[in-house]
């Protein structure tokens, strides 16, 4: 299980296989770096959470994710911000960069999303663990949603588009678009929502009005994970809280997720 830890934030951007881009360094700050490898040891994640005029705080100085989340941002204009960075430690004291066999066995993990069905966050206000995604499934479309089997590639390529149906515990039953992009040290995609969603019975966030985003990227011994989700969401007393707090939840869930995934390609 990854735990979160709220961390302060701290002010402070490559392409060749087999040797890895940007070092951690060059990424995030030193500063920074020497805090998320004292929380990676403690598997803890450093997560930012703004609920309003919110701003890029831990996004990665990489050229592609950078600029695939800033566009992101501009274009929806969110009201709700949470981010979070996490570092993977390859197993086996492992230092180099990720071969094209591990590259694409990553992105066959995170195209794999029937796999979502059955991931688990903690609850801090239960106290214990509680299911996310109840079900996922690939589908051809938003209009005809037909199940289809999730793709897996022997090359990831450098766009791809799925649709994707799934019902979490929180916002029900809703389609979304996951948009992914493939370079030699990174994997990144991007989830936005195709239907309203809601809260019970109450309007959380208008369609097309979320994006998650998660990018993975290679710095040698470990995997650089940056993920961020973002909504313009219904001006409700007391709803920026609860949805701040489940897209905390949202992304801890996927890192787990992906976490899982990884030890699997690197073992």
């Amino acid at each position: 299980m990854i735990r979160k830890a709220l961390i302060a934030s701290i002010t402070v951007s490559a392409f060749a296989l087999p040797a890895f881009g940007a070092s951690l360094d060059a990424l995030v700050g030193a500063e920074r770096a020497a805090a998320l490898r004292v929380a990676a040891s403690q598997g803890e994640l450093v997560t930012e959470v703004q609920l309003r005029n919110p701003s890029l705080r831990l996004a990665p100085q990489h050229g592609e994710v950078g600029r695939f989340v800033r566009e992101a941002m501009s274009e929806l204009g969110p009201g709700i911000l949470v981010e979070t960075l996490f570092l993977y430690s390859k197993p086996h004291g492992r230092a180099t960069a990720w071969t094209e066999e591990e590259r694409a066995g990553l992105f066959n993990s995170v195209t794999a999303l029937s796999t979502l069905a059955g991931t688990q966050y903690f609850s801090a206000s239960r106290g214990a663990m509680r299911t996310f995604y109840e079900t996922s499934q690939v589908i051809d479309n938003p209009r005809d949603r037909r199940p289809l089997p999730d793709p897996s590639f022997a090359v990831p390529p450098a766009t791809l588009v799925l649709y994707a149906r799934q019902r979490d515990l929180t916002f029900g039953d809703n389609v979304y678009r996951f948009d992914y992009r493939a370079g030699p040290d990174f994997i990144l995609f991007m989830q936005e929502n195709m239907t309203a969603m809601t809260a019970g019975i109450i309007p959380a966030v208008g369609r097309n009005r979320l994006r998650t985003v998660v990018a993975i990227i290679d710095v040698g011994d470990s995997l650089l994970i940056y993920a961020a989700a973002m909504a313009r969401a219904a001006s409700i007393p007391g709803m920026g809280e609860r949805i701040g707090n489940s897209f905390n939840n949202r992304l801890a869930a996927m890192l787990s997720w992906f976490s899982d995934h990884a030890d699997r390609v690197f073992r």
